[in-house]
């Protein structure tokens, strides 16, 4: 058995495209003069927002992934935040922007950016799509946010509830019906 939900449209595709392009002039008058901006993708939930943000960039980019999870299949996070995949790239003496689908509890901000600090970038500067600060558990805020949410479990432009609903263009929140269908 699984609970059944429905999801409400929150942001539309046409603005986050809006949002990415103003976040993208911002980004460029920060790293101008940059030599190569690495863009550390936060795997699985950033890849769609990673990908229309550095087509966005007028700067020299690389970009790599690092995979960390706290959630699993859950609709709540666990607070232990796990490593799945390294970058590829030394970031050692290089610009690094980090880029997250989302900011909640703030556990796994916080803990992938002291771990690339101890790797001694040139800068890093971090984005986030979302921002729930009323969750906030760490003091940590994204350097740039694209929208502030409430507390509400949302899916689509790359996120997911349980591998599902990531393909949506916009953010929607989930709602759950209390039906139960057969799983």
């Amino acid at each position: 058995m699984t609970e059944s939900y429905v999801i409400d449209q929150m942001i539309s595709a046409k603005s986050i495209a809006a949002r990415i392009e103003e976040l993208a002039r911002e980004i460029e008058m920060r790293f101008a003069g940059t030599d190569k901006l690495i863009v550390v993708g936060l795997l699985r939930g950033s890849f769609v927002f990673i990908a229309d943000l550095v087509r966005e960039l007028d700067l020299p980019v690389e970009v790599d992934f690092l995979e960390a999870s706290s959630y699993g299949n859950a609709m709540e996070s666990s607070r232990e935040v796990r490593i799945l995949k390294d970058l590829r790239g030394e970031i050692g003496g290089r610009d690094v922007l980090v880029v997250e689908d989302i900011v909640d509890t703030g556990h796994t901000l916080n803990q992938v950016t002291e771990m690339l600090r101890s790797r001694h970038p040139a800068r890093l500067e971090t984005i986030a799509l979302l921002d729930k600060p009323t969750r906030r558990e760490v003091d940590i805020r994204a350097t740039w946010t694209g929208f502030e949410i409430p507390d509400a479990f949302v899916v689509g432009y790359g996120i997911d509830y349980a591998q599902r609903n990531r393909n949506l263009p916009y953010i929607g929140a989930v709602r759950m019906t209390g039906d139960a269908v057969q799983g």
